[in-house]
Parts: structure tokens; sequence; C-alpha cells
């Protein structure tokens, strides 16, 4: 589905971040992007997203050169991106009403009116529908990020890129969103790519685990996690076997 292909990035009067980097992910895979603060794996989520390009080389999402961002993308910020004078209700409708202004290619006003989705139906599944008429002040943490992902899936996405999207929560809270994109992912055969600096979350949610330690990236380091979407997994011993092996990762790419 994705190929990052030999690109290089950096920002104006910047260090590189990436140097003929190539990467790919398959349709449905779920992938985390892990490192340090500073490291560059937002900024390669943004490139995914169409909202940064490459100084040199392309990304191709479905064998399309990405030079926009993709309608079919969702992307999910750890701050929510919530509008603090809307609903619930009205901020996950709002990517709905962006689409039908701007047609569903994101680039040409639609020539008719698109058919509204009614977004009641993830509200309920994503147990919004009591606070829908609430506003974000009103909601704790986990109801503004199930807004959010909310937003997100009703405009029926392919691909879902998330940077750090619990790590402001308390820990029962991001575990409950934790499983709950699992079962999303598996249900809407979404391809899943999470960036987080937490080795735990990474080890849960990535069934591939991009490792990027210190600039310049010239070739991925990828680690295989077989096991991800077993039951139970979090209280295996696998799962804390790969925690301590990812840390011994970071440390060596790291040079630390």
């Amino acid at each position: 589905m994705i190929l990052v292909d030999s690109i290089s990035f950096n920002y104006p009067n910047g260090e590189p971040l990436f140097a003929d980097f190539t990467w790919k992910v398959e349709r449905g895979e779920a992938w985390a992007i892990l490192g340090p603060s500073g490291c560059g794996k937002s900024t390669l989520l943004y490139l995914l997203a169409g909202l940064l390009f490459p100084t040199k080389g392309k990304i191709q999402i479905d064998g399309e050169e990405l030079t926009r961002p993709r309608p079919k993308n969702g992307l999910i910020l750890q701050d929510y991106g919530l509008l603090p004078w809307a609903t619930v209700r009205q901020n996950a409708e709002l990517g709905l009403r962006i689409r039908g202004f701007y047609g569903p290619d994101g680039t040409h006003s639609p020539r008719e009116s698109i058919p509204q989705t009614d977004v009641t139906p993830w509200l309920e599944r994503l147990g919004l529908l009591e606070i829908a008429d609430s506003y974000p002040s009103h909601i704790s943490g986990g109801q503004r990020q199930r807004t959010a992902i909310a937003r997100t899936l009703v405009l029926n996405p392919d691909l879902l890129l998330m940077d750090e999207p619990f790590s402001s929560l308390d820990a029962p809270t991001r575990e409950g969103l934790q499983n709950l994109t699992l079962e999303l992912q598996e249900e809407q055969n979404l391809t899943l790519i999470v960036v987080t600096h937490n080795i735990e979350e990474a080890a849960i949610l990535g069934k591939k685990i991009l490792l990027l330690g210190r600039p310049v990236h010239r070739a991925p380091t990828i680690i295989q996690n077989p096991h991800q979407a077993g039951e139970d997994y979090r209280k295996s011993s696998l799962y804390h076997t790969l925690c301590d092996d990812l840390r011994v990762h970071l440390e060596d790419i790291s040079g630390r």
C-alpha cells in the first residue's frame, strides 16, 4: 500500500533527518514507529499524511505519488484537534462537512450534494451517544480522543495515522483506547501506523515496529511482533521479553 522510495528530508536550515530512506507497508498491516523525542518519527508520519514532502525521492500510496493530503487518509493527533465551540456530535461531523464542500477527492467541489452519513452509529460504537451534545471542555480526555476517532472513521479511511494519540491519558484509559484501536483496525481492515515514544505501547499496537534512533535515518530497523494480536498478550512473557528487546535495540541504534 505504502512505498517510501529513497526519500531524503530536512527542515529549512536543519540537519538531515532522512537520507535515501526506503520503507514499505502492506495493506492492512499494523505498525508502530518507536523512537525518542526529536528522532523524526512525527515528521515521517506527516510525510505519509501529505502535510510535508520529501526533498528527494517520493512516497507512493496504492501506486500513486503523494503530492497533497489524501482523502482516504485518517490522521489523529495528540491534542485531538477538536473545535472547542462545537459539540461532540458537531466535531464528529466536521470531516463530512469539509468533504461536502471540497468533494470526495479533496480538490473539486461536488456538482451535486453528497449524501451526509449519520454519525450516530459511530457515536454509539465509541460510547459517546450520551454526551453527543456536550462540549470538549466538559468531557474527559478519553472521551475527547474517542470523538477524534469517530470524526476520522466516519470518513471511511483505509489508512489511519496516529501521532502519540494516548500519551496524555491515564493508564487505564490509555489501555482501553489501545484495545479499541486494535478492534477497529481489524473490523475496518485499516492500515494502521502509530507514532509513539512508549515502548510498551509500541509492543501492543504494532505487529511490526519501525525503530528510529538518532538521525540521519538511511535504512529501516524493523522488529517483528507476530504475537501482538493474541489474547492476553499484554500479560504474556512474550510481551515483556519484546519490551526488553526493544529497549536494547533503541539503545544500540541511538548510540547510547
